[in-house]
C-alpha cells in the first residue's frame, strides 16, 4: 500500500507525509525525514499576517534555501485576503505547494477563529480556501481535524468544500479540536470522507509503526499517511513503513537501527540545526530532539537533565554522542 502519491503536477516518491509541527519540523529536520524516506515534509505553520513575518523565528520558517522539492509551505489565519497574500508570498519564497492549517487545536490560535476554530464556520473556510487557490498557480492543499468537538463532527461537509473549491489534496486528523491529543485518534470519520469525496486523501494520527500505517490506509481508503509525533526521535519511522510491505509480526521500533547508526544520525542533525539557527538557538532547539532519540535507553530522565544545562554547541554534541556510545 506504500506507493507514490501526485499532487497537483507532483509525483511524490511514496505516500508517506511528514506533519507540520511548529518548532521542530524545520528545514533541518524535513530535509533529515525526506533524505529517510518521506515522500513529503511539509514545513512549519506561518501567520498569514505578514506584519508578523519580521521576527528571526518567522524567518527562518519561510527559509526553503537548498531544500529538496516539492517544497509544502504551511500558513494559518482567519482573513480570507491575508491568507491568499501569504500564499503567493510562500510560492514567491519557493513553495511549490500551499497547506492551509484548520486544523491547530492551540488555544493561541483558536482565540483569534483561526486553525481548527474555522471549523465552525463553514461558509469562512469556503471564502478562505477559493481565495487562496485563486491566488496562487501551485497546488492548495488543506488540513483538518475531524470538527471542533464530539459532537459537531463535519469533516465530511468540509471535505466536500474543499473538493469544490479545488482544493488538491486533503489531509484529516483522528481528533476534534476539543479531543486535543488526549483521546486516541479515530478513523471511521476519515472513512466517512472516502466514502464521499473523491479527492486525494491522507490520513493523520496515531500512526507509529509499519502495522498502524497498513491498517489505517486499509481500514480508511486513504492515498496516503501523515505522521507527526511517532517521527521525532525517529526519522528513520518513514523507511521502516515503506520497507516493511507485507504484514509480519510486531517488531520493536527502529528494528534495523543499531546504536552506531542512530548515532550517526544524531551528528547530522544537530550539526544542521547549528548551522540553520546559529550555536544559541540550535543549542536550545536541540535540546527536545535529543532527548527524544534518546528516550529509550537507560539513564535517559537523569542525562536530559545535563543535556539542558549545556550551553554551548560542541559541549551538547560531545555528551549526546558519549551517551549513545555507552553500553
Amino acid at each position: 500500500m506504500i506507493r507514490p502519491f501526485q499532487i497537483g503536477p507532483h509525483r511524490l516518491a511514496n505516500n508517506l507525509i511528514l506533519a507540520p509541527m511548529a518548532g521542530i519540523t524545520d528545514r533541518p529536520f524535513r530535509t533529515l525525514c525526506r533524505r529517510l524516506g518521506a515522500g513529503l515534509a511539509v514545513a512549519e505553520m506561518v501567520a498569514a499576517n505578514t506584519a508578523l513575518w519580521g521576527s528571526r523565528k518567522s524567518l527562518r520558517r519561510l527559509d526553503y534555501r537548498d531544500e529538496p522539492g516539492p517544497i509544502s509551505a504551511q500558513i494559518v489565519g482567519s482573513d480570507p485576503a491575508q491568507m491568499a497574500e501569504a500564499a503567493r508570498l510562500n510560492v514567491e519564497l519557493g513553495a511549490h505547494i500551499v497547506d492551509i492549517n484548520m486544523g491547530c487545536p492551540a488555544k493561541k490560535v483558536c482565540k483569534v477563529a483561526a486553525g481548527s476554530a474555522l471549523l465552525r464556520d463553514e461558509t469562512r473556510v469556503a471564502r478562505i480556501l477559493e481565495a487562496v487557490v485563486a491566488a496562487v498557480e501551485v497546488p492548495v492543499t488543506l488540513k483538518i481535524r475531524t470538527g471542533w468537538s464530539p459532537e459537531e463532527r463535519n469533516a465530511v461537509r468540509i471535505a466536500r468544500i474543499a473538493r469544490e473549491s479545488g482544493i488538491a489534496a486533503l489531509t484529516v486528523h483522528g481528533r476534534t479540536r476539543a479531543c486535543t491529543y488526549g483521546a486516541p485518534a479515530e478513523y471511521d470519520t476519515i472513512r466517512a470522507i472516502r466514502a464521499s469525496v473523491d479527492i486525494p486523501l491522507i490520513a493523520n494520527g496515531d500512526i507509529a509503526s509499519p502495522e498502524d500505517a497498513r491498517h489505517v490506509l486499509h481500514y480508511t481508503g486513504a492515498d496516503a499517511i501523515m505522521i507527526g509525533r511517532a517521527a521525532q526521535g525517529r526519522p528513520w519511522i518513514f523507511g521502516d513503513i515503506a520497507a516493511d510491505p507485507v504484514p509480519e509480526p510486531a517488531l520493536p521500533p527502529a528494528r534495523a537501527a543499531s546504536r552506531d547508526w542512530i548515532r550517526d544520525i544524531l551528528r547530522e542533525h544537530l550539526e544542521a540545526l547549528y548551522a540553520f539557527h546559529g550555536d544559541y538557538a540550535g543549542v536550545r532547539i536541540a535540546r527536545k530532539h535529543i532527548a527524544w532519540y534518546c528516550r529509550d535507553l537507560p539513564g535517559a530522565a537523569s542525562f536530559r537533565e545535563t543535556i539542558n544545562r549545556t550551553e554551548t554547541a560542541s559541549e551538547q554534541l560531545r555528551l549526546a554522542l558519549a551517551f549513545l556510545d555507552q553500553d
